[in-house]
């Protein structure tokens, strides 16, 4: 199992500093800083640090990763994806990836699982993730504590099987909303719907470490549930036979 890691940046200098060195070079294989345009001196900061750094063309989060898979720079046959920003316990990453050595496709470092708990939530987000989290479960049939965290392994394998990569998958939901939504909901559940093998190792979640949240709370939320619903119908999972 070849790993790569991408650590999804903007303005984040006080979490890379904090977070990153916590990343042992004998757990992956590959590191990319995924930088969305930061002011703050992170890219100069994880240059300096040795740190592999992609900067996207295209402003939103979904086109951190679908810029990077046209530049086709990533080495690893399963993706770790992480805030570095502190709300991903970094030091519970080999209990993710031991997990995903057991043939998982997907491994989610839950916020929720058993005793896990979120120290960032407010009300509001709170609220949504348990909402979200439920109506992904009774529509598409997941068994998930936590469907929309960024922390998560999966094999790459699934960016093409789940269609991840198509900008149809997006576009409706984003237009009506006004924003661009990234891709771990849609992940969650088109992983459910074509019954793969998903885990959660119960991580929980510290209080950021400085910077700004970006969560487009309403308008996010918006698109996220249009496209929950949407998927009944919309896609189908691919017959590999």
């Amino acid at each position: 199992m070849k790993v790569t890691l991408l650590a999804l940046t903007l303005n984040e200098i006080d979490g890379v500093q904090a977070i990153m060195p916590q990343i042992k070079p004998e757990w992956v294989d590959q590191i990319i800083i995924v930088d969305g345009g930061s002011t703050d001196g992170t890219i100069e900061w994880c240059r300096q640090a040795g740190y592999e750094v992609f900067v996207q063309k295209r402003k939103g989060i979904r086109f951190a990763y679908l810029d990077l898979l046209e530049a086709n720079i990533i080495k690893g046959d399963v993706i770790v994806t992480v805030s570095p920003d502190g709300n991903c316990p970094m030091d519970r990453l080999p209990d993710v990836l031991d997990m995903m050595k057991e043939g998982y496709d997907m491994v989610i470092g839950s916020r929720y699982k058993g005793d896990a708990k979120s120290d960032d939530d407010d009300l509001i987000t709170g609220f949504g993730n348990w909402l979200f989290t439920g109506t992904i479960n009774l529509l598409h049939g997941g068994k998930y504590t936590d469907a929309m965290v960024i922390y998560r392994a999966f094999r790459y394998s699934l960016i093409e099987e789940l269609d991840l990569h198509k900008e149809e998958s997006y576009l409706l939901p984003e237009k009506l909303f006004n924003t661009i939504i990234s891709w771990e909901p849609l992940l969650s559940v088109r992983a459910a719907k074509c019954k793969k093998r998903i885990g959660e190792v119960g991580v929980g979640e510290p209080e950021r470490i400085g910077g700004e949240r970006k969560l487009q709370i309403w308008r996010w939320g918006g698109a996220y549930y249009f496209q929950f619903w949407r998927e009944l119908w919309y896609w189908r999972c691919k017959d590999k036979r």
